[in-house]
C-alpha cells in the first residue's frame, strides 16, 4: 500500500488522545516551541494523571454537570478548559466517481491555567495542534500532515463570532458573517490540498446528557459534546497536482474539557456513520486495560428528523471482525467490525475503504473512511463514516475477534 507521510512541520493532534499520547504531544510542543526557560515548568505538569484523566485539575474549568449551550459563543474556544478540539470528516465523489475521505482537526490545549507574564509578544500558555489527513480511495494512498504552532501572533487561534478557527495555516470559519454557516476549510500540504465549502444539513445534536459526555466516575471526567452529523459539502480536493471539484458529506465533533478519562481506560474506538436513510450514529467503546468495555461507552442515534436518542454502552455492540497489522512496527488494528445498535434495530458490517489509514506523526492512530452495510428495521441500508482507533500500540490480542 502506497503512503504520503507528511513532513514534521509546525503540528497535530487527534481529537482526544489517550492520556499517553496526549503526554508525547505537548512534549513535543514544549520542546519545539517553547523557549528552554520555559520547558521546565510544563514538563513539570506531564503526569498521565493530568491530562485526560486523574484529579489534578487546579486552576482548570470542569464539566461537572450539563448546562445550557450558547451560540454563537460556544463554537468558539473556551481557554478555562485544558483541552478542547474542532473535528470535521467527511466523504466526498469527484464527477468522474473518484472517492475520498478527509480529516481536519484543530486541537487547542492550555499549558497552564494562568499566563505567565512575559515581555515577549511570543509568551503563550496555549500549544495549538492540527492534523490534515486525505484518503485517495482510488489511488490507495492515504495522505497524512501535522502541525504544531502558538497560540499566539496570528499562528494559531480562535473566535467565535464571526466563527474562525485556525493552526499553522489551515482554518476552519465561517464563510458569512451572518451566521455560523456556510463554513469554509481551507488545509494545503505541498500538492495536497482541500478548500472545502460545508451548508447548513441536519441540526446540531447534544451528545450524552444534554451535551454533558461522561467517560467515567469522578466528577470531572467528562467533556461537553456537541456534532453536526450531516452537512452538505462540496469544493475540491488536490492530490498528486491534479484538483478534483467534489461533493458529498460532512460530520462535525466539538468537544472541550479538562479531566476526562477515567483510570484504566487504555484507549478507544470512535465510530460516526451515516446511512443511505438519512440517519446517523455515533459511537465510542472505552476500552479498559483487560479488554472489556468501559460502562461509561456511550453514543448516539439520530434519526431522519434530527431527533436524536442516548446510547448507553448496553444499547451496542461493536465486534471486531479482521485485523490489520502496522507495516511500521507490527502493531496491530482492528480491521472490521460488526456493529449492532439495539434500540434503533440496526445490524451493520463496517469496513475501511483502504486498509492502511494510520496517521504516522508524533504519535500513531489509526483514523479513517468506512463502508457500511446491514440493516435498520429489516430493510437494507448503506452508510458512510469514519473510525477513530486508539491505545493499540500493545495489539489487540485482548479484543475479542468474531471468526
Amino acid at each position: 500500500m502506497n503512503r504520503s507521510i507528511g513532513a514534521r512541520t509546525p503540528i497535530a493532534m487527534s481529537r482526544f488522545v489517550v492520556a499517553t499520547v496526549a503526554i508525547a504531544a505537548i512534549v513535543y510542543v514544549a520542546f519545539h516551541l517553547f523557549k528552554p526557560d520555559e520547558i521546565a515548568p510544563v514538563r513539570a505538569a506531564l503526569h498521565i494523571d493530568e491530562t485526560l484523566g486523574g484529579a489534578n485539575t487546579a486552576g482548570h474549568d470542569l464539566a461537572l454537570e450539563p448546562r445550557p449551550f450558547s451560540f454563537p459563543a460556544d463554537h468558539g474556544p473556551h481557554p478555562g478548559f485544558r483541552n478542547e478540539w474542532w473535528y470535521v470528516t467527511g466523504n466526498l465523489d469527484g464527477a468522474d466517481g473518484h472517492r475520498f475521505g478527509y480529516q481536519i482537526t484543530l486541537f487547542r490545549t492550555a499549558l497552564s491555567p494562568d499566563m505567565i507574564q512575559r515581555e515577549s509578544a511570543w509568551a503563550t500558555r496555549q500549544a495549538w495542534m492540527a492534523h490534515f489527513a486525505i484518503t485517495d480511495v482510488r489511488a490507495g494512498r492515504f495522505h497524512t500532515f501535522e502541525r504544531f504552532a502558538r497560540g499566539t501572533l496570528g499562528l494559531a487561534g480562535g473566535q467565535a463570532s464571526p466563527f474562525h478557527v485556525h493552526a499553522g495555516g489551515w482554518s476552519i470559519e465561517s464563510a458569512d458573517t451572518a451566521g455560523f454557516f456556510p463554513l469554509r476549510i481551507r488545509a494545503r500540504e505541498g500538492d495536497v490540498s482541500i478548500d472545502l465549502v460545508l451548508g447548513e444539513g441536519k441540526p446540531l445534536v447534544l451528545n450524552g446528557d444534554s451535551g454533558l459526555s461522561r467517560k467515567g466516575g469522578a466528577p470531572g471526567n467528562a467533556s461537553y459534546y456537541y456534532s453536526f452529523t450531516r452537512l452538505p459539502t462540496s469544493g475540491t480536493i488536490s492530490v498528486d497536482g491534479r484538483s478534483h471539484t467534489i461533493t458529498g458529506q460532512s460530520w462535525i465533533d466539538r468537544e472541550w474539557s479538562t479531566s476526562a478519562l477515567a483510570d484504566g481506560v487504555s484507549g478507544w474506538d470512535w465510530f460516526a456513520i451515516q446511512l443511505d436513510d438519512t440517519t446517523e450514529l455515533t459511537m465510542y467503546r472505552l476500552r479498559r486495560d483487560d479488554g472489556s468495555t468501559d460502562p461509561f461507552s456511550a453514543g448516539t442515534f439520530i434519526a431522519a428528523d434530527g431527533s436524536a436518542v442516548t446510547l448507553r454502552a448496553t444499547d451496542f455492540s461493536i465486534d471486531p471482525t479482521a485485523e490489520w497489522t502496522s507495516p511500521i512496527d507490527g502493531t496491530t488494528y482492528p480491521g472490521a467490525w460488526s456493529i449492532r445498535v439495539f434500540p434503533a434495530d440496526v445490524t451493520i458490517d463496517v469496513h475501511p475503504v483502504i486498509a492502511d489509514q494510520e496517521h504516522t506523526g508524533s504519535f500513531r492512530y489509526w483514523e479513517g473512511a468506512v463502508d457500511a452495510i446491514g440493516t435498520r428495521a429489516g430493510r437494507p441500508v448503506r452508510g458512510r463514516g469514519y473510525v477513530e482507533l486508539t491505545g493499540y500500540d500493545g495489539g489487540v490480542s485482548s479484543n475479542r475477534i468474531a471468526r
